[in-house]
């Protein structure tokens, strides 16, 4: 009969000093399949801990949430297709040539605004010939409203990248992921920092086809909807404004009942 030993000071301290994803301690990841790519890169994981913080600036959220996009992005884009293409290459007085690659696939990039717009210009650095097409919802009673959409009639990408920072309940996201498939797009990628578990599973079992990079996962939705803990909302945190009801989201300042006044 074996007895059960108690771990030692250092095996202890070793498991205390272990890294969390992004600053928050979480369980060991269900399967959510091979179409969701969980990020577990160290540097992230510190970014997305400054990203959430109460006392990080706007200017600060804007530039700490370009540098996680640009990541996110770069893994993102691995699986897009190539073709060749003759180039010459200087060397010393001379050119010889060769053969180049060069992206084939023509790709979208839609993010959901406003928030949205904080992952755009990392985006066009990797891809600076992609269109970029907004569209533009909101929550009335937990379920997500559009009030903008600039998609072109006729669809001619043959991948688009969704750029929403936060996946909390997944109902937007897969709202627009519905209209991208309506509007043709052979393939779907969504970009995220941070998901919900729930939002994650709920987003994926409605759109199996579709790809999903994240951040990191949270494990609680609050009873506004809101991922725990989260980062706030993002598109406040981005330009700097105050919290506004969602029935005063397309109201006139002077009509809201909170204005930029009352809270300065």
């Amino acid at each position: 009969m074996t007895s059960k030993t108690e771990p030692t000071t250092a095996e202890a301290a070793t498991e205390a000093e272990k890294p969390t994803n992004g600053g928050v301690e979480t369980p060991s990841e269900p399967d959510f399949g091979p179409n969701v790519h969980l990020s577990r890169h160290p540097v992230l994981s510190h970014k997305i801990s400054i990203l959430r913080s109460s006392s990080t600036s706007p200017a600060s959220f804007r530039s700490v949430l370009r540098e996680i996009t640009f990541h996110l992005g770069y893994e993102a884009t691995s699986s897009l297709s190539t073709k060749p293409v003759p180039l010459s290459v200087p060397v010393g007085h001379d050119h010889i040539e060769c053969t180049g690659q060069k992206i084939a696939d023509r790709v979208a990039l839609i993010p959901i605004l406003r928030s949205g717009l904080g992952m755009v210009d990392s985006m066009l650095e990797l891809l600076p010939d992609a269109g970029v097409h907004h569209i533009g919802m909101y929550r009335r009673d937990m379920m997500p409203v559009q009030y903008y959409n600039r998609l072109p009639r006729k669809c001619e990408c043959d991948v688009a990248y969704v750029l929403d920072p936060v996946v909390a309940s997944g109902s937007t996201v897969m709202s627009v992921c519905s209209q991208l498939k309506k509007w043709g797009v052979p393939k779907i990628y969504v970009l995220s920092v941070i998901a919900s578990r729930s939002g994650l599973a709920k987003l994926i079992k409605t759109h199996p086809e579709i790809v999903v990079s994240v951040g990191t996962v949270d494990d609680k939705l609050n009873d506004d909807g809101m991922c725990i803990p989260g980062l706030g909302d993002a598109g406040d945190r981005l330009f700097g404004t105050p919290m506004i009801d969602d029935e005063e989201e397309l109201l006139h300042p002077s009509k809201r009942k909170r204005t930029m006044s009352d809270v300065a």
